[in-house]
């Protein structure tokens, strides 16, 4: 499947229209549902596929941020055969206690991998956590980038945004 019918398919899996706020408070009344194309295993595997070539070469580690990371990083995973880590918003005070759960990060190039990007809020909070358990990551790597500022705010973090597709890209008309 190409880029072109890859992006089709998940606009019609996943777009939704009404009036829905984002993580970043913003109102809109354009939605991607990740949950859609990441409980369709099939589409998920074709964007893992495609995501693949985007993940620099020295990456050691791949890091899906909860929750709708997971899937997206578990799937791209089978197609680098790169280990994975998990990382939770917090902490739990119970069991591992760890922030990244799966693959050690200390000392490792690890990818920052998310499905949707609005402004980059999650991201940024999330690799300064992981900096400081001794990750090295300079990128972060998403399904569908908004384009509403997420590039500009992870800039600010030093760190790189690459995506899969964009939200124009996707729906011309938005």
């Amino acid at each position: 499947m190409d880029l072109a019918e890859l992006g089709d398919r998940i606009y019609r899996t996943a777009h939704l229209t009404g009036e829905f706020v984002l993580r970043s408070g913003v109102t809109t009344d354009h939605y991607f549902d990740k949950y859609s194309f990441e409980g369709d295993p099939v589409l998920l595997d074709a964007i893992a596929e495609a995501m693949a070539p985007l993940v620099p070469a020295d990456i050691e580690v791949l890091a899906g941020l909860e929750m709708g990371g997971i899937p997206v990083v578990t799937a791209l995973g089978r197609h680098t055969g790169l280990p994975c880590a998990f990382v939770r918003k917090k902490a739990k005070p119970y069991g591992t206690r760890r922030l990244a759960e799966g693959a050690d990060i200390a000392g490792r190039r690890v990818l920052v991998v998310e499905d949707v990007v609005t402004s980059g809020g999650q991201i940024v909070l999330s690799t300064t956590d992981l900096r400081a358990l001794g990750a090295d990551i300079r990128e972060a790597l998403c399904v569908i980038d908004r384009e509403q500022g997420g590039p500009e705010s992870l800039a600010a973090a030093d760190l790189t945004l690459i995506s899969l597709l964009t939200a124009s890209a996707l729906t011309p008309q938005i």
